[in-house]
């Protein structure tokens, strides 16, 4: 017998016009996979899902919805039959220790014989009652007493609401492919794009025996961070050792940061393409670094022929990133001070504003096929769940 109830809220949803039945039906299936370890049941209301657990597992459960895209909140409430006797008894017997409060009556079953500002006012004198220095306040009270009568003949009564992700419920916008660094902004990317309704896989470049295997694994726990968000990811490695060494010998030292993000972004694209993923995703931020002004990233994703390029960071500011980061569990594991690619024949004077033709030009000196050709035969598939 499960004795705690969740009221769960969608809300871009509703939007959706004739196709709300696959974005619920996504949305519901993405609920019941997140809580396939606990003992619980879910019953699909018109606007709501009601959600009945056992207390032992609240609190685990309320986080865990935390993460589940589509829903925008959830409240704890108590479930009576929807029958004014019922319902007002149970305010009969509410004790606060506010000093403000007002009731809120949502009445969603039109059957319901009184209506909702005079349910209000009823319900309201039956806790006054109870409380004799409590004060009525419609504006800004310090306790809303909430009751929604639903269509399953159930109303439900709360005072608190939790705010969820949000968003679109994941798998509903397609398939992606995360260039997962190993820095902070990458995985807030696979975040923001995620509550837009896209599944992903990671990828990760990687310069061995320049970068070391502890910088493999700290990827590895990013990616266990973010499979609470995106389950079921999946993160693949290539190695572009041989590539940045090619470049280190045979092109100019300032164009090193632009051709290397030439050549990540071809063999992401093959592999996206290999895996039938629609969009490439980075965590890039406009002026952040030398390979983020619009010259570099210009020059780097022209290489792209079939795919696009998402770039959820793309106008937000350190502290808006760090503030995601914090908020997902990924900071603290993403400021680990373990070397990744980029920081390989790093040079002292990278070019900020590249031009096109001269990009080409010291491209022109490497052998492009060959070296993307066995940098993909270095790749690495890894399950993170």
């Amino acid at each position: 017998m499960y004795n705690k109830t969740i009221i769960l809220r969608y809300g871009e949803i509703y939007l959706k016009g004739k196709n709300q039945k696959l974005f619920k039906k996504t949305l519901t299936n993405n609920i019941k996979k997140c809580l396939k370890d606990y003992d619980c049941s879910l019953e699909i209301l018109w606007s709501r899902y009601i959600l009945k657990c056992n207390d032992k597992d609240l609190d685990e459960i309320i986080e865990k919805l935390k993460f589940v895209f589509g829903l925008v909140s959830l409240s704890v409430a108590v479930e009576v039959d929807a029958k004014r006797t019922t319902i007002e008894n149970y305010f009969s017997k509410i004790k606060t220790n506010a000093k403000t409060f007002r009731v809120t009556v949502i009445r969603a079953d039109k059957s319901f014989p009184i209506k909702s500002i005079e349910f209000e006012k009823i319900l309201g004198g039956y806790v006054l009652e109870n409380n004799p220095n409590l004060k009525v306040k419609l504006k800004n009270p310090e306790q809303e007493i909430r009751v929604e009568i639903r269509d399953n003949f159930k109303a439900y009564i709360y005072d608190s609401e939790v705010t969820l992700a949000g968003g679109l419920p994941l798998g509903t916008s397609g398939r992606g492919l995360l260039l997962l660094s190993g820095g902070i902004d990458s995985p807030v990317a696979g975040y923001l794009t995620a509550k837009r309704g896209m599944y992903f896989q990671a990828l990760h470049f990687h310069s061995y025996p320049y970068t070391s295997e502890q910088a493999k694994q700290k990827v590895i726990t990013l990616a266990k961070k973010i499979n609470k968000f995106c389950p079921s990811l999946k993160v693949n490695f290539v190695s572009i050792t041989k590539i940045q060494e090619e470049i280190h010998k045979n092109c100019s030292p300032e164009y090193m940061i632009t051709l290397m993000r030439r050549f990540m972004f071809r063999i992401a694209e093959i592999i996206a393409k290999r895996k039938r993923l629609q969009a490439i995703i980075t965590g890039e931020n406009l002026g952040q670094v030398a390979s983020q002004t619009v010259e570099s990233m210009t020059s780097t994703q022209d290489v792209l022929k079939q795919i696009i390029t998402l770039q959820p960071c793309i106008s937000m500011d350190k502290t808006e990133i760090i503030a995601v980061s914090e908020k997902i569990g990924t900071y603290e594991t993403s400021i680990l001070p373990y070397e990744d690619c980029c920081t390989v024949f790093l040079p002292k004077n990278p070019i900020i504003k590249p031009r096109l033709e001269n990009v080409r030009r010291e491209e022109s000196k490497l052998d492009i096929d060959r070296l993307v050709e066995e940098s993909i035969a270095t790749l690495e598939t890894i399950d993170c769940f």
